[in-house]
């Protein structure tokens, strides 16, 4: 093998290596970082002393949300709190409908990307978890499940802010 073809080969390795780094943003990580309040298209991170309302989501292996469709008051913060109730991992990503198919996409080449945004939440087979977003923008935007197939398979729902 040549030298120049030896270091082409570490190059991709390495530059693979670092960006599935850089994109595997999982739960570890999230619990080492500080919240970071970043604005949205579809909002910003909320508080916790902020929660106006709190919104139970269930996630089944059905790839569906209960409820899929959530009305919400332009400024309200609201506690999202998932309930995988079957035996797969799922998620709760909240986007456009622009910004969600892209990611959708990243997903099928990089199927083990976890999230730890503050507009995401991954919640194991039987477990729960939670989103706490402030929103402060009108509009028409989505959530879904960007597992690999079940964003594919219809596990999205609306929320529509006045």
């Amino acid at each position: 093998m040549s030298r120049r073809l030896f270091f082409i080969q570490c190059l991709t390795l390495g530059l693979t290596l670092t960006s599935q780094s850089l994109l595997a943003h999982g739960p570890a990580s999230h619990a080492q970082k500080p919240l970071i309040r970043e604005q949205q298209p579809w909002g910003i991170a909320g508080d916790a002393t902020e929660v106006q309302r709190e919104i139970p989501i269930r996630m089944t292996d059905a790839m569906r949300f209960e409820p899929d469709r959530v009305e919400i008051r332009l400024g309200e913060t609201i506690r999202f709190v998932h309930n995988n109730t079957g035996k797969v991992m799922h998620e709760m990503v909240i986007g456009t409908q622009a910004a969600l198919a892209e990611h959708a996409e990243m997903m099928l080449k990089f199927p083990g990307m976890e999230h730890d945004e503050p507009w995401m939440a991954h919640v194991e087979p039987g477990g729960t978890g939670e989103i706490i977003w402030t929103f402060n923008r009108i509009g028409e935007f989505e959530f879904a499940c960007l597992i690999p197939g079940h964003f594919q398979a219809g596990m999205v729902g609306q929320l529509i802010v006045r």
